[in-house]
């Protein structure tokens, strides 16, 4: 049996919806001199969306967005525009990344390297463009400890963004693994749907953002994956017969996986 703990990036690996992904959003329009800004409430809504392009293309039906802005009548000329903004947008949220201005949430390290200590394959499973995944993973586990990873599944590898299982599918069938022995790691409505669709057990540690979503499918929601000297994870539901003290350990991953 090949087990495989499987995270997604934004919001898992690191908070960096909030404090990346909007922050470069907002920064791009000021650059370009649009007058726009996206709240923390409004984003915690368009993160619902899967993909950056996809939400910046959202606004081409947004009655406030379009009185600032002219958006272009052909959709061939707004998603061209939409996919300038996101390159200028994703070299900003890789700067933020190399600053160090964004560290990695509690026990996301601890539990991989754990995780790999007793022969679990790790991979990253996101919606975000290849280079961001990257970007954040190597920030947050160190160079040595991402090299280890299987292998890094992104958003732009696939038809279907989550909730879509499609980028689940893709790692499974590349690194030849079997869904029902897969733990996945997810902070949102989106990534919990696609998980299950794949056949694999989740994991939610929510966020700012999303601790409000619909979490009623997954085996174990936390506010964090905790560590022993650190940030505590309070389990917020628990369907499965692991009983985390304070941190979720490898041991909660086996018991997680044959609940």
């Amino acid at each position: 049996m090949t087990r495989a703990l499987i995270f997604d990036c934004d919001g898992v690996l690191a908070d960096t919806e909030r404090d990346g992904h909007l922050a470069a959003f907002n920064q791009m329009w000021r650059e370009k001199g649009i007058n726009w800004q996206w709240s923390l409430a409004q984003y915690a809504d368009k993160v619902k969306i899967g993909g950056g392009k996809e939400r910046m293309s959202s606004l081409g039906q947004d009655d406030d967005f379009r009185a600032v802005y002219s958006v272009p009548t052909s959709q061939d000329e707004w998603w061209e525009t939409v996919t300038g903004w996101h390159k200028r947008k994703s070299e900003i949220y890789k700067e933020l990344i190399a600053s160090g201005a964004i560290p990695g949430r509690p026990g996301v390290k601890r539990l991989a390297e754990a995780a790999l200590a007793q022969g679990w394959l790790l991979v990253v499973c996101s919606t975000s463009a290849i280079s961001s995944v990257q970007a954040v993973l190597y920030h947050v586990m160190g160079r040595d400890t991402a090299a280890k990873f299987a292998g890094v599944f992104a958003g732009d590898m696939v038809k279907a963004k989550k909730p879509a299982p499609d980028v689940y599918n893709l790692a499974a069938e590349k690194l030849n693994l079997n869904p029902a022995d897969c733990v996945v790691i997810e902070d949102s409505r989106n990534g919990l749907l696609a998980a299950v669709a794949a056949g694999m057990t989740c994991v939610i540690t929510f966020n700012q953002l999303t601790e409000n979503e619909d979490f009623s499918e997954a085996a174990i929601v936390l506010s964090s994956l905790g560590d022993p000297d650190g940030e505590q994870a309070i389990v917020e539901q628990n369907r499965t017969g692991a009983k985390p003290a304070g941190f979720l350990s490898v041991s909660d991953l086996d018991k997680i996986l044959v609940s």
